[in-house]
């Protein structure tokens, strides 16, 4: 190669950098081992690691891995395969599929149908006939070698090669193939390759060394207009097998009503149903979920756990409000103690992602609630009247108009499925209160907005949308485009303004005109406003006494700080802390972060946690190390960076990059896994220990991080309203409490106790971690609860009986 600026391989230009990778792979002897530098793909062209990608995987592994120096770039190519979407010409493709043909023949194990399937929709031009040959070598190799862990990819190998038969279905699916699966495979059969390839990148079954799915494969299934009408065909048929079973015209089994393969269809036919919206699915997917869910029988088994799981899945890819609302109720009537903490964690995957499609996240069932969030329901003779302000309440009209809690004798005797059906609707509306305000707040991080007419149309004309609206501070641009920020004015019902048109006041009460009703309108966030504003709105919701639904207003912030502006691409602000390991791992999945397990194993002694945020935008890693000793299991926490999706792949990014929104609310939840897990907040730590004790002890004079501050604003705010106002004091990181029998400090971070005047620790694990009595809290918070509890006990020291608190209070000598 004379000029390598001008090399073009497979039809790829291809840069210096690539060009040099290459000839490592390829003929090494041509490259001084002076120049090889660490392998940064970063550098590379999608195309460009098409065609490494080919070179790779045509790289047998010599006897001297370790030494061979296209073997590094081999293995970087196919790590980061992992992340990277390659693109191929019809030439690179080609080659790809050669290569992989050739593989059969020596490694048939290691021969991926998947990467061979995925080139050739990630082809930018016609394929080749070598291609098909290609495939037919791949498709009978792979038959031939034994049981096939990817059916779909090899049976579209064979469509692209010559056509499926009924002896190579009869091969791939030799363990199985029940009424769903048969059925869309004769569908697939009829539609061609395209449409067998597309199923084959959305299948579960997927090799190690196979690129991401593509972005928009399931978008390219939905538009073929036959596999829709099967999806609804499917699932329709998947419901009338439900029905059966649960009329005992099917016998019954635990986990028996759908084949594997029945599943993974009927998975398919969700998110396709889901992704386009479509109207029929509400209406059959609810009784499905309902029916898979619990046992026709007191069992506490159910029809069909995998597909129940299936369903969720299918719904945390494609949310709709309709669908999570119906998965709400299902997680409701399941009798198996085991999944409903499964299902709760994929619920919360689903809050996040319906948070990130704004067009839908509005669409909520009203469940029959009007406009000032009441629901009268004629029982009989009688009337129950449900009502959704601040909880969802089930009441009783009397005669005399009165309220009472009290089911009328009546209704219990002779209604008793319409009791359990009201009863079942306050749950499903309290469920979907929570959902909302969950959905709402995940949206954070991406700061999204929608169209003012649809929040008007969508949130507040929706009679359970409106009570969670009008307890929270929304944003919109004026005519300057200035966003001003305001909470729903309160003579405002289902959207109609009052006689002044006014919709919104702002901190001072005074009126925000309505925005226009394609302006956009987002939930007001305190990163963006200044100090004044955020104390401002803090005491008029504690004038108010409004609770609000999600942790806005006193939500904690987190901005830069001159100490990460120097180091640039990480912070370590978090870093150095000691935590109960089972507790953040915990505390990561619940947050959606994901990682792996840590332990006294090879490759266990460290660990990366990732959460993607803002729609796929951007993630944020935690570093955090396993720190297991004396039989206790701690973990150290580490670093955290940024990183920001560029041309396909994750790409590292300054601090000072990162939205604020999105930095604030990663380091939000970093906070919260080194506040709730550190074991300063033990307070049995020290008993009998001695590791990391220092640690322990400095943890409580250490300066208070955003949660605790923000605790200690909220605590300035309620003492002054309590019995015990005149005995408390705040000081920078202490509540200190004065007692008849000792004066006693509470850091405000840990809630562990000092007593003056020799700071002796003062161990209370108290039964409750509510605030005593009618105490206001404009946020729900254990650790707030659990400080006013304490300070209640220890203001009325001498009425404490308990003797293992006693005896340390004693002064000692």
């Amino acid at each position: 190669m004379s000029s390598v600026e001008q090399t073009t391989v497979m039809s790829v230009p291809l840069s210096p950098y690539a060009a040099a990778l290459l000839r490592r792979m390829t003929d090494p002897d041509q490259e001084p081992a002076a120049e090889r530098q660490p392998v940064d793909l970063s550098r590379v062209g999608d195309r460009e690691f098409g065609v490494l990608l080919v070179a790779a995987r045509g790289l047998s592994r010599p006897e001297n891995a370790g030494q061979h120096p296209g073997w590094a770039v081999r293995w970087a190519v196919e790590q980061a395969l992992r992340e990277r979407q390659p693109r191929f010409t019809p030439e690179s493709c080609a080659a790809l599929l050669a290569v992989q043909a050739e593989r059969v023949g020596t490694e048939p194990y290691s021969a991926s149908p998947t990467l061979a399937t995925g080139a050739l929709l990630r082809c930018d031009g016609p394929w080749p006939e070598s291609a098909r040959r290609s495939a037919g070598v791949i498709a009978r190799g792979v038959l031939g070698y034994g049981r096939v862990t990817e059916p779909y990819a090899v049976a579209a190998l064979a469509g692209l090669a010559g056509g499926l038969t009924r002896p190579v279905l009869s091969k791939l699916f030799a363990w199985s193939l029940h009424s769903f699966a048969r059925d869309e495979f004769d569908l697939l059969v009829k539609l061609g390759v395209t449409a067998q390839l597309l199923v084959a990148e959305v299948c579960p079954d997927r090799s190690y060394v196979t690129p991401p799915q593509l972005p928009d494969a399931w978008q390219r299934l939905a538009a073929i207009g036959e596999y829709v009408s099967f999806a609804r065909r499917a699932l329709e048929a998947a419901y009338a097998r439900v029905a059966a079973i649960r009329a005992g015209e099917l016998p019954y089994a635990a986990d028996r009503a759908f084949g594997r393969d029945e599943v993974e269809v009927l998975g398919r036919a969700a998110r396709i149903a889901l992704l386009r919206d479509e109207p029929w699915l509400p209406e059959l997917l609810r009784p499905l979920l309902l029916g898979v869910a619990v046992a026709p029988t007191g069992a506490n088994t159910l029809p069909s756990q995998a597909l129940l799981y299936e369903l969720a899945r299918a719904v945390g890819d494609f949310p709709t409000p309709a669908a999570l609302a119906a998965l709400v109720a299902a997680r409701g009537v399941v009798r198996h103690k085991g999944v409903p903490k499964q299902l709760d964690r994929m619920l919360k995957r689903i809050e996040r992602g319906l948070a990130e499609r704004p067009d839908a996240v509005l669409r909520l069932p009203d469940l029959g609630f009007d406009a000032d969030g009441g629901c009268v329901v004629p029982v009989g003779d009688h009337h129950a009247v449900l009502t959704a302000s601040e909880g969802v309440l089930l009441r009783w009209r009397r005669a005399d108009g009165t309220l009472s809690a009290t089911v009328p004798a009546p209704v219990r005797r002779d209604h008793p499925d319409r009791l359990k059906e009201l009863r079942a609707r306050v749950k499903q509306a309290k469920d979907q209160l929570t959902a909302l305000a969950r959905t709402l707040e995940a949206g954070f991080p991406a700061a999204s907005a929608q169209p003012y007419r649809q929040w008007r149309e969508g949130l507040a004309s929706n009679g359970l949308g409106w009570q969670v609206a009008r307890r929270l501070i929304w944003e919109f641009p004026d005519a300057s485009g200035r966003w001003r920020a305001g909470l729903p004015d309160a003579g405002w019902r289902a959207g109609e303004p009052d006689e002044a048109g006014e919709l919104f006041r702002d901190v001072a009460g005074g009126p925000l005109p309505p925005p226009g009703p394609e302006a956009p309108i987002r939930l007001w966030h305190p990163v963006r406003a200044g100090v004044d504003e955020v104390r401002a709105w803090r005491d008029l919701l504690t004038e108010r006494r409004l609770r609000q639904p999600l942790r806005q207003a006193f939500r904690e912030v987190y901005l830069l700080t001159p100490a990460e502006e120097q180091t640039g691409d990480h912070s370590l602000r978090f870093a150095a802390h000691v935590v109960h390991y089972r507790q953040l791992y915990a505390l990561l999945k619940g947050r959606g972060w994901t990682t792996s397990m840590l332990g006294p194993w090879d490759g266990g002694d460290s660990a990366e946690a990732w959460r993607v945020l803002a729609g796929g935008a951007w993630r944020v890693g935690l570093h955090h190390d396993y720190l297991g000793e004396e039989g206790v299991e701690c973990a150290g926490t580490g670093r955290v960076w940024f990183e920001r999706m560029r041309e396909g792949a994750w790409r590292p990014s300054v601090l000072t990059e990162v939205p604020v929104e999105l930095f604030s609310e990663a380091m939000r939840d970093v906070d919260l896994f080194v506040a709730v897990a550190s074991i300063a907040a033990d307070p049995f730590w020290t008993d009998g220990r001695t590791q990391y004790v220092d640690y322990w002890r400095a943890e409580n004079s250490r300066e208070l991080t955003s949660t605790a501050r923000v605790r200690r604003e909220a605590l300035a705010r309620i003492l002054p309203r309590t019995k015990i106002a005149d005995r408390c004091e705040l000081t920078d990181r202490y509540l200190v409490v004065r007692g008849d029998r000792r004066t006693y400090k509470i850091h405000l971070g840990s809630a562990n106790i000092l007593m003056e005047p020799d700071d002796s620790y003062l161990c209370i694990v108290p039964a409750r971690r509510k605030a005593p009595g009618d105490i206001f809290l404009p946020f729900e918070e254990d650790r707030l609860g659990l400080i006013l509890s304490k300070a209640f006990l220890l203001a009325d020291d001498t009425r404490i009986t308990d003797r293992s608190i006693l005896a340390q209070l004693r002064p000692r000598r």
